[in-house]
């Protein structure tokens, strides 16, 4: 399984990459821009080829779950912490049928023993960031939890097999893809090696 998440500012040629990544078969694609306001995310969106919105994971305003066909939310770690405790409160406005809930982590006994049953979880950083300077890898190792946990941080086309070897099920990319000079050719690269590994 691989999620690419958008990069945090827009970059040149961003709505064509992303639709030859569709085309390619990005399954996840996590939107992630923390300076957007709704009525950008709402024109971002609109730009997306709308036979693709149904891969796409939203960050930021969850009732855009409500306008759009979208494949789910993602809480970031504060807003899983102040809103997961009381899920049914938080739920009701969004019309959730059929989508995917997904959070982010970053301490591993945090994900080991949250509760809640998200369908996946992305754990950070497992290496060195490629789009976060100073970010170091911390190498955490999931073998022992039964949960679905997509490895991120410093995911290239070369330590692929160092995520399956940790016990992840897939990887979450942005450097990765967005700092190429050939972002499809990489996405394909990591397809492949999931789609032979058994792990997508």
């Amino acid at each position: 399984m691989i999620v690419v998440i958008a990069p945090e500012q827009d970059v040149r040629d961003e709505i064509l990459i992303l639709n030859q990544l569709f085309e390619a078969g990005l399954e996840y694609y996590h939107l992630r821009k923390p300076e957007k306001n709704y009525l950008e995310h709402c024109t971002y969106l609109s730009q997306v080829d709308s036979k693709y919105h149904n891969r796409i994971v939203v960050h930021y305003f969850h009732e855009l779950i409500n306008e759009f066909n979208l494949k789910g939310i993602h809480f970031q770690e504060q807003k899983r912490r102040d809103n997961i405790d009381n899920p049914g409160r938080y739920f009701k406005a969004l019309n959730m049928f059929g989508k995917t809930i997904s959070s982010s982590f970053h301490e591993l006994e945090e994900l080991a023993t949250c509760e809640f049953e998200f369908d996946y979880h992305l754990l950070s950083p497992v290496f060195s960031s490629v789009s976060k300077k100073g970010y170091e890898g911390r190498g955490f190792d999931v073998n022992h939890i039964d949960k679905r946990i997509i490895g991120m941080g410093g995911v290239t086309t070369s330590n692929l097999a160092e995520f399956i070897k940790l016990g992840y099920k897939g990887v979450g990319v942005l450097g990765g893809v967005w700092n190429s000079a050939t972002p499809i050719l990489d996405f394909n690269t990591m397809k492949d090696y999931f789609l032979q590994n058994n792990k997508n």
